[in-house]
């Protein structure tokens, strides 16, 4: 029996491997239509989603109503599944480097319980080539099985989108493939039991690799264009925004947008791609380049609101800014990687006082992560209000209110631009 049957009838188990913010809403799809093992190897987030609560914050309790699913950190329970599904993060290192330590302890885990007719697929985002030249000799090592014979292998990359309540698991057109003809259609099979967008079947795995780093790959050059830009009209005294709204009448202009590129995919994923291509002899030039004006943002920001304190005559030492939105994007509490960090730091080296709020990320995980925390709510007498994030919750703000926290001559740098066209009395600034 094909292990589509299977699973459809409840003859074999389906698992999740990493339970983050991938791998949950993924797991609790299947859920309502298979059996399913969530594994994750964090005791205490196991805890929490045995409770009903999403530890990432991303998934109301009642997603986890009518779901038949185990929670678990325990191998012996892991191995009761047959198809399993590994969606771990693939981070970068301090050089920018690949780090697949996530990747490799989540297939050693897999090769243990790994039995002879299961099926291993992977959704974390790679370098093409990985899944056959990293994973699968784990796979067969640790469980002595052959893959192609004894086991199947597959990917389909995840396209999940933090804080996007409209494009999920199952409205996204999902990407599969497999070792061979036999494994490319079982798994599309599974994946179309809860993806009504349906599937798109690549030729092979790391064509399927590959799709998936590009489209993260596209994006970042593209938003690098857009920084760079940015920062030719303010020498110019033109508002970007202004600029792209015109440009943007033009039926076949691209909509991309100046701002900070962070987060744990458009900020790291391009890394791995630049790691191969390097490794094959060649130097990724525009890729390269994009990721040097992306990873620069932050500190430009930064230096352009200390040039507008100096104009404004004021003193930059133990002037004080506040920064309104912390984490990578708007929306989320997710502050992986988040380039808010880069702007607080170069203030900080000119002595400024810079103060932080944010009404979805933790302060205890920033002073952990970054060395500094939030204030519950915002002071006065800033010389300067940075909103770094587009949060809902910023979205209405009046002059009067950046009038309220703001000295004399008071600076507002608006990120995004949300506030283009509404702040006249106080310095206005935009990427």
């Amino acid at each position: 029996m094909e292990i589509y049957d299977q699973l459809l009838k409840k003859e074999a188990k389906l698992s999740l491997v990493g339970l983050g913010y991938v791998g949950l809403p993924i797991a609790l799809a299947f859920a309502r239509k298979i059996s399913v093992v969530g594994f994750d190897i964090n005791a205490s987030r196991i805890e929490l989603m045995k409770k009903g609560i999403d530890p990432s914050d991303e998934l109301q309790s009642d997603a986890f109503k009518d779901t038949d699913i185990v929670f678990t950190n325990d191998l012996d329970i892991l191995k009761q599944a047959s198809f399993h599904i590994v969606a771990v993060p693939t981070p970068i290192d301090k050089h920018n480097l690949p780090d697949l330590t996530p990747l490799l302890s989540a297939t050693r885990s897999v090769g243990k319980v790994l039995k002879k007719g299961d099926y291993v697929v992977y959704e974390s985002t790679v370098y093409p080539g990985t899944t056959d030249e990293e994973c699968r000799s784990i796979l067969e090592e640790l469980s002595g099985l052959k893959c192609g014979v004894d086991f199947k292998l597959g990917y389909s990359p995840e396209r999940i989108n933090p804080g996007d309540k409209e494009h999920t698991i199952t409205s996204i057109t999902k990407i599969v493939s497999g070792c061979d003809a036999e494994a490319l259609e079982q798994v599309a099979k599974v994946y179309q039991l809860v993806v009504k967008a349906g599937v798109y079947k690549a030729s092979s795995i790391k064509v399927a690799e590959a799709a998936k780093i590009i489209e993260n790959t596209q994006r970042d050059v593209n938003i690098a264009l857009m920084n760079e830009l940015s920062m030719i009209f303010n020498k110019m005294n033109i508002n970007t925004y202004e600029v792209l709204e015109a440009a943007g009448t033009k039926w076949n202009f691209l909509k991309f947008f100046p701002g900070l590129v962070g987060g744990h995919c458009i900020g790291v994923d391009p890394y791995y791609l630049t790691f191969k291509a390097a490794e094959l002899g060649h130097a990724a030039q525009v890729i390269n380049s994009g990721r040097a004006v992306n990873d620069s943002m932050g500190k430009y920001i930064a230096t352009e609101v200390v040039k507008k304190i100096i104009k404004a005559g004021k003193n930059v030492l133990n002037s004080k800014v506040l920064v309104l939105g912390t984490t990578f994007k708007e929306n989320v509490s997710d502050i992986r990687n988040s380039k808010v960090a880069d702007v607080v730091n170069e203030l900080k080296s000119y002595g400024i006082v810079v103060e932080i709020i944010d009404p979805y990320a933790s302060s205890e995980e920033l002073e952990k992560e970054y060395g500094f925390g939030l204030l519950e709510k915002p002071g006065s007498g800033y010389a300067a209000v940075i909103v770094a994030v587009a949060h809902r919750e910023y979205s209405d703000l009046s002059e009067s209110y950046f009038q309220s926290l703001s000295d004399v001559n008071g600076i507002v740098m608006d990120v995004k631009g949300i506030y283009r066209n509404k702040i006249k009395n106080l310095t206005y600034m935009s990427l």
